[in-house]
């Protein structure tokens, strides 16, 4: 079986290419298929191939203090759902505008699976108030799946977020927010600018959709969850949509 992983960590990075080098080094010497983002706020990576070799990858970067702490989420298939490897620089991991993420106290605080789980079953947080999930991935994304009676944005870009939320802000104040995308990384950018834009109350999704089916499956959620590469989508129990290697693309010859 195939170990596919999904992670990311902001944290400043002003050694772009230094750090490229060493992860393509890692990556390429254990086979291992998938991308890699870097840039000057941090990494991120979807990487896939034999256990071993993925948790070795895993260990060279945690050898650097810097990504110590890096978690990744982790589902399994039995062919590696990638082309071939593809480090980039980028000028951020999750473009959105150029605002940061939230990193120390201004990281908007989260909330586990468990916990919303218990939340969802009550229809309210554990102090009464109403409760609104909040989808923040695209139309697209949001086609494969969601959590039943979840908010969705009219967007097709993340960057479009700002407006869309602005056009639901008196839905969302007066309620507990619970922002949510496939593993947590858009919301480190969107939920820190809601509570900075005054709607107070938003929490995030601890590791996103894919950190909640690994923790508590799929109580409340419907359908599956759509993934950057070749499985397309994972059911909550993380199960591929597609687990086979795409058909070649096969070049169309001139027209007789």
């Amino acid at each position: 079986m195939i170990l596919n992983i999904a992670a990311y960590h902001f944290v400043p990075v002003d050694d772009r290419d230094a750090l490229a080098a060493v992860l393509e080094q890692a990556a390429q010497a254990r086979g291992l298929r998938g991308t890699v983002l870097i840039a000057p706020e941090g990494i991120n990576l979807f990487l896939a191939g034999d256990e071993s070799a993925v948790r070795g990858f895993l260990g060279v970067l945690r050898d650097d203090a810097r990504f110590a702490d890096i978690l990744a989420k982790e589902s399994w298939s039995r062919h590696v759902p990638f082309a071939r490897l593809k480090i980039k620089r980028k000028r951020e991991i999750v473009p959105f505008g150029g605002r940061a993420a939230g990193v120390g106290p201004s990281r908007a605080p989260a909330v586990a699976a468990t916990t919303l789980q218990r939340w969802i079953a009550a229809g309210q947080d554990d102090a009464g108030r109403p409760l609104v999930l909040l989808d923040t991935r695209n139309r697209e994304e949001v086609a494969y799946g969601t959590f039943a009676g979840a908010r969705t944005l009219p967007i097709d870009n993340f960057n479009d977020l700002p407006v869309a939320v602005e056009a639901m802000r008196e839905e969302l104040c007066g309620s507990t927010v619970v922002s949510f995308c496939t593993g947590g990384i858009r919301c480190e950018k969107a939920a820190p600018w809601m509570r900075e834009a005054g709607i107070d109350d938003v929490l995030q999704l601890e590791g996103g959709i894919l950190r909640y089916f690994e923790q508590v499956g799929g109580d409340g959620y419907e359908g599956g969850c759509f993934v950057f590469d070749e499985r397309i989508a994972l059911d909550p129990t993380l199960k591929p949509l597609r687990d086979e290697p795409a058909a070649p693309v096969v070049p169309s010859g001139p027209a007789s």
